[in-house]
Parts: C-alpha cells; structure tokens; sequence
C-alpha cells in the first residue's frame, strides 16, 4: 500500500535526521580554527537529493606530533544539501560557529522531528483501526 502521508512524513523525518547530524557536526568542530558551521535550514524534505558515499573527505585530520595517528573524517550524511552558515558572528577560533545558536537550531530540529514521528504513529493508529486492527 503506497500512501503520500507515509512517504511525506518519511522523508520529513530523514530531513530532520541529516539535519541533526549536521548540526552535531558544527557543535563538535565549534573550537576548529576556520571551520564553517552548515545547515539546511532553507532547504525543504523534498530538496535532498541521495549521493553516492563518498570514500574520503573535503579535509583530513592534521598529524601536529609524530605520535598522532593518521584518520580519516567520514561524512555526515548521505544526502547533499548542506549549505554553508549564514551566521554573521566570528567566533576567537575565526570559525562562524556559535554553540548558542547551534543548540536553538537543535532543540528545533528536535521538536520538529518529534512532532512528524507523532504525526506518523497517528496516522498508522488511524490506519490500523480502519482495517480492524485495534480490537
């Protein structure tokens, strides 16, 4: 059975998903010299397009002691659509990342998240007392 409300909130819900490991990636590169925060704020669910996995990175790990082991950075997501940060704000470390913001953007994305796994499980409540299913 192919219902549009299903798929909708599916790809809502992987939007929020991508979204979330992004921002989880600005927090963590908040002290990284250069660094410029993403987000796919002004993208909708339906503008994420699937790439294939890429084997490395835009960047690698800088080996500062000889001690240090080689890594590599593996991506966030397996969706493009990132963009770059529209922050005007220039942290000590020169990156655009504020935590503060980025905690705003995250406990939204949250509550978003939430309210279309809440929209779904009703509407599979629905479905299921439709076909006779919660007796």
């Amino acid at each position: 059975m192919n219902l549009k409300v299903f798929g909708a909130l599916k790809t809502k819900m992987q939007w929020h998903q991508v979204r979330q490991g992004i921002l989880a990636q600005n927090i963590a590169n908040a002290a990284t010299p250069g660094y410029v925060g993403r987000d796919m704020a002004a993208l909708k669910p339906g503008d994420l397009q699937p790439v294939a996995p890429a084997g490395g990175s835009d960047f690698g790990t800088v080996l500062t002691n000889v001690r240090h082991i080689q890594g590599n950075i593996q991506p966030v997501s397996s969706f493009s659509g990132a963009r770059a940060s529209t922050s005007f704000e220039i942290t000590p470390e020169e990156n655009s990342v504020v935590l503060e913001e980025q905690m705003m953007k995250l406990a939204g994305n949250q509550m978003d998240y939430q309210a279309a796994t809440s929209l779904y499980t009703s509407n599979l409540g629905l479905l299921r007392t439709a076909i006779g299913a919660n007796r």
